[in-house]
């Protein structure tokens, strides 16, 4: 359901609320926060999509900030979505005019849910210092995203140097597969401590600059960042050991590699998560995030610019070339992912190799083991 109340009053909007809960049986107690969406009028519609996907999993009532034209008189236009139109949430969507468009906190402050957590997110182009605006200063959690402003490393810049607890931006969110593989691979043999790393991307990605901030800091070793072409995204991240290097490198769409000495290479999955599931996914926690804070004001200032491009640091094998070759199976393969793409007139598994492999990989899992070793169908020499 969708109500239209233009040139209103948030006490007009607050009645019509209840009113509205009671004759479609919405309940306030259902909804767990308040998320403050701070938008443009260009940006609303793709906002607010982002943030009712998002909310499925956190029911909440959104109150979307939409800064409209601030020429002529001041005026409040809101609407209302319940039920099917609002998913899991309540969405209030204030149009604010004129000078009103200023004060958005005076606005928002009779519609929030008593007693919960207030989550503000900017889309957009966030101000200076979130923390201590106006929208920011009653938020516990504060979400930015780089990725969308106009100069995501000066819009770093600014969240480093006004960096407040609770604070956080959806580039970071976006690398924390990439973040999880790295650190697993550090957890296997040989365990050495590593000597350098290096971050290969395209200019001007948060992402890859949070990762070799992370990298700096956690590690405290040398970081480089290396340029790639534009519109390549993260392209791969190197640590050096002294007996070779950890390689993580994007291979096909949603997919990359991991190399390491002494191990075979691995082709594991890598997708860049939503908008929407990054939202979601800093929903679920309310307290300072102390490691993105960690890698935004210490480690960032600590990476290095290589001058050269991705090319040249190939060739010099400061970084890897391209993705590692994944050796291939002298049979049919076994995996599921393997047998989805199979041809159809392709031979199949022989049967009794396939009740073989099953038999051997649920014994793995009811004994706790994970296989770690060569691909039992990869070729021997």
């Amino acid at each position: 359901m969708i109500v239209d109340l233009p040139s209103t009053t948030t006490t007009e909007i607050a009645k019509r609320l209840v009113a509205l809960r009671h004759s479609v049986g919405a309940m306030a107690m259902g909804r767990v926060l308040t998320l403050l969406l701070v938008t443009d009028e260009e940006e609303a519609d793709a906002a607010l999509e982002i943030a009712n996907d998002a909310t499925r999993q956190h029911p909440a009532r959104i109150l979307a900030v939409v800064r409209a034209n601030r020429r002529g008189s001041s005026r409040l236009d809101a609407q209302i979505r319940v039920g099917g139109d609002a998913g899991a949430s309540e969405i209030v969507v204030l149009r604010m005019f004129g000078e009103m468009a200023d004060h958005g906190a005076s606005v928002v402050t009779p519609l929030l849910l008593p007693d919960s957590p207030i989550v503000a997110w900017w889309p957009g182009e966030p101000p200076p210092d979130v923390a201590t605006s106006a929208l920011g200063e009653i938020a516990r959690r504060r979400i930015t995203d780089a990725g969308g402003c106009s100069s995501p490393a000066a819009q770093l810049k600014r969240r480093a140097k006004h960096y407040a607890p609770g604070d956080t931006d959806l580039s970071w969110t976006r690398i924390t597969r990439w973040r999880g593989l790295l650190a697993a691979a550090l957890d296997e043999a040989p365990f050495e401590p590593v000597q350098s790393a290096a971050v290969v991307a395209e200019p001007g990605e948060p992402s890859a600059d949070l990762i070799a901030g992370w990298l700096a800091d956690a590690l405290d070793v040398p970081v480089q960042r290396v340029n790639s072409a534009a519109g390549t995204g993260i392209v791969s991240v190197r640590m050096d050991r002294a007996h070779g290097p950890i390689d993580l490198a994007r291979s096909d769409e949603g997919l990359s590699t991991l190399s390491q000495p002494g191990q075979p290479v691995r082709e594991v999955p890598l997708i860049t998560p939503s908008a929407a599931e990054c939202l979601a996914q800093e929903l679920r926690r309310l307290d300072a995030d102390e490691i993105y804070a960690a890698a935004l004001t210490r480690g960032l200032p600590l990476v290095t610019r290589k001058r050269k491009g991705a090319a040249h640091a190939a060739r010099a094998g400061d970084v890897p070339a391209g993705p590692a070759q994944v050796p291939a199976t002298a049979t049919p393969s076994m995996s599921s992912r393997a047998l989805g793409k199979r041809h159809p007139q392709e031979d199949a598994p022989d049967e009794e190799r396939l009740r073989t492999r099953v038999a051997e990989e649920l014994g793995d899992r009811t004994a706790g083991e994970v296989r770690t070793g060569a691909d039992p169908e990869a070729p021997t020499e």
